[in-house]
């Protein structure tokens, strides 16, 4: 499965790639991709596990920046 999440807030580069580096480390994530410009981030992994995937990258982003919302 392959979706397209707001990034609300999301106001550094930096960050944005820190993201991108932590949510790459979780296990069942296929690709992602953020893009600081549009304030999305474009994730893929198994349609079985995709929340829980969601989930823990929820988690990790409020980690890297605990102003960003994260919306599908």
């Amino acid at each position: 499965m392959k979706k397209s999440i707001r990034l609300s807030g999301l106001d550094c580069a930096n960050c944005a790639a820190k993201m991108e580096e932590a949510v790459r480390g979780i296990e069942g994530v296929e690709a992602v991709s953020v893009n600081f410009l549009t304030q999305k981030m474009v994730l893929e992994a198994e349609d079985s596990r995709f929340d829980a995937v969601l989930e823990t990258a929820k988690k990790r982003i409020g980690r890297i920046d605990p102003d960003v919302e994260v919306g599908v």
